[in-house]
């Protein structure tokens, strides 16, 4: 069937639609505070985290949207067929509503019906239980109704159990679906979830009925459905296409780059670096779009990175100019229509691209008179050193061995390879440590924290006597709270200690904390703070007042969840403050 972007995000919205279903707003790449758990949006659940635990949802039980996601957890894959480190997602969500009879029904009738998949070619794969989870034998009974035969129905462990993305917090078996390309088995095991192509994944649908504790799993309040499809990927299965860097999602952007292409590289060296600049750097124009800088510490140093991979690439490529601007401009071409903040923050866009260039520029001279060092009368350049020119430099392996091929020395590519994976291991470690935290794990200690944010958020804006105080980035474990706000100097011993003990006097005098729904428009009359008003669009928004009714000392607009009272915090204390960017401070406090 031959559809286009537009064709299919339209058609998955309007059945979901004639199913009942809201469509809500594309949220925010950066999460909200209520999901610190990762430094993008990874998926669309990612926003409907307190829902997904209990909180009402302003627009209802049944919803559905396509949202716009960053996953950098297979970065090193990219360059092949379907990786992507920016992509979009379809997804609908059952918020305490229909379960699985419903999902996957539907699933089917949608992939048959309105994408013309052949029945026949649909094999689907269910959770195959575990010690803790026992066997989905539902979703099989449910597969074999609607007419897939036992054989094309597989069960399977690991890859059928979603979640959760930390230690802890909501998870549950799920349902995938595949497309049979046609394509023989790549051996005797060949089946769904091979890497060898057979296998097209189209959909995953997510039975969210557990909540991973420290204990085990324990039933959540309520069973949710949540699904997703990734629009390029059924973009290329959908029109023939061999990769999804052969759609209209990525055609006009690796046009440009072989546009800025002066000399000739093979074939498949030229294939790689091209998908990887035009992955990363639509990826990057994505981040930049939110007002996030190029850095070395979180989102900026993700941000950093892929910017500068995709210059390193281009250098493979003979490209040796300015040019990540221009490719940003492609992208803008392809998704402004849908994403207008492209568009409004076009030049904080192309001039952060320019200055990271030139910041890269200059390091790259550096790299090259510590590898004059390096090799100076060496015979080989070792594991360790490549690796430093890697990771310090910028410099591809492939430009250290072109570099060594000049002075007729070897590079120790072994050694590299094993100082490289070393390095993945550390990082994956750190990424996993970062999980630990957020409220998706629903623990009392982060919902103490996030709770105490709001008293402190108003307790800066009085100390300091200045209202335009705003929340600028939240990030909450269970033992700690991290806030980021505008102000633009330090602030001294006295107006700390002034902060802090507003703060425990409001915890003292145990206020109560209420939550009410209402439109964004009455929010404001209020006088609530409201950061991710995108978040919520249009509709009622849930607000939580600390206070006495007509004297409260705090107003935000806020998913939750919340403890009821203030004296349920304890005492509050202020263990750092610091400068974190131009204009923007952080503390970091606990409660005790």
């Amino acid at each position: 069937m031959t559809i286009n972007r537009e064709q299919l995000i339209k058609s998955f919205l309007e059945f979901f639609v004639e199913k009942k279903h809201v469509v809500i707003e594309n949220a925010s790449l950066i999460p909200a505070e209520f999901d610190p758990t990762v430094l993008f949006t990874t998926a669309g659940m990612h926003p409907l985290v307190p829902y997904i635990l209990g909180e009402k949802h302003p627009k209802g039980k049944r919803l559905c949207n396509v949202q716009k996601c960053i996953r950098t957890g297979d970065i090193e894959d990219v360059g092949d067929a379907f990786h992507l480190t920016f992509f979009e997602m379809l997804g609908n969500w059952s918020l305490g509503d229909y379960w699985k009879k419903e999902a996957l029904s539907w699933s089917f009738e949608f992939l048959t019906r309105n994408l013309k998949l052949k029945p026949e070619n649909l094999h689907v794969t269910v959770f195959a239980g575990s010690n803790e989870i026992p066997r989905d034998e539902e979703s099989f009974k449910i597969w074999e109704q609607l007419g897939i035969p036992k054989e094309r129905i597989w069960f399977l462990k690991e890859e059928n159990f979603w979640g959760p993305p930390g230690v802890a917090g909501p998870c549950g078996p799920c349902s995938e679906m595949f497309y049979d390309t046609g394509k023989n088995p790549c051996s005797s095991k060949c089946r769904p979830g091979c890497g060898c192509g057979k296998y097209f994944e189209v959909w995953n649908d997510v039975f969210m009925e557990y909540n991973k504790t420290s204990k085990g799993y324990e039933k959540l309040k309520q069973r949710n459905v949540d699904t997703g499809m990734g629009v390029e990927r059924t973009l290329a299965m959908l029109q023939g296409k061999k990769s999804v860097y052969e759609t209209e999602c990525f055609v006009p952007i690796i046009q440009k780059i072989k546009e800025q292409i002066n000399g000739q590289v093979a074939e498949e060296e030229q294939e790689k670096s091209l998908r990887i600049i035009a992955d990363h750097l639509k990826a990057a124009t994505f981040i930049l779009a939110e007002k996030i800088e190029p850095s070395n510490v979180d989102r900026g140093y993700v941000l950093r990175r892929l910017i500068r991979r995709a210059i390193r690439h281009a250098r493979l490529l003979g490209i040796e100019k300015s040019f990540c601007a221009k490719i940003a401009d492609a992208v803008l071409a392809i998704y402004e229509k849908d994403y207008p903040h492209l568009q409004k923050n076009k030049d904080f866009i192309f001039a952060q691209l320019q200055k990271e260039e030139e910041r890269f520029a200059a390091v790259i001279g550096k790299g090259l008179k510590k590898f004059d060092i390096m090799s100076k009368n060496k015979k080989q350049i070792s594991g360790s050193d490549a690796f430093l020119l890697f990771q310090s430099y910028g410099f591809p392996l492939e430009m250290t061995l072109e570099l060594a091929k000049e002075k007729n020395i070897k590079v120790d590519v072994e050694g590299f390879k094993n100082e490289l994976k070393k390095h993945q291991e550390i990082s994956k470690a750190g990424a996993e440590k970062r999980f630990k935290g957020g409220l998706a794990d629903a623990k009392r200690e982060t919902i103490k924290l996030h709770t105490a944010t709001h008293l402190l958020n108003q307790a800066l804006r009085e100390v300091l006597k200045k209202p335009s105080i705003a929340q600028k980035g939240s990030n909450i474990t269970a033992e700690r709270l991290r806030f980021d706000f505008n102000f633009d100097r330090a602030l001294t011993k006295n107006e700390l200690a002034a902060v802090e003990s507003l703060v425990n006097k409001k915890i003292s005098e145990g206020l109560p904390v209420r939550k009410e729904e209402m439109s964004l428009e009455q929010a404001k009359k209020l006088g609530a703070q409201a950061m991710f008003e995108k978040v919520y669009g249009e509709g009622k928004v849930s607000v939580y007042l600390i206070g006495e009714k007509g004297k409260e000392f705090s107003i935000e607009v806020c998913a939750g969840p919340h403890v009821s009272n203030t004296k349920e915090l304890g005492k509050f204390k202020i263990v750092k403050e610091e400068g974190v960017a131009a204009g923007i401070r952080r503390i970091k406090a606990v409660l005790e």
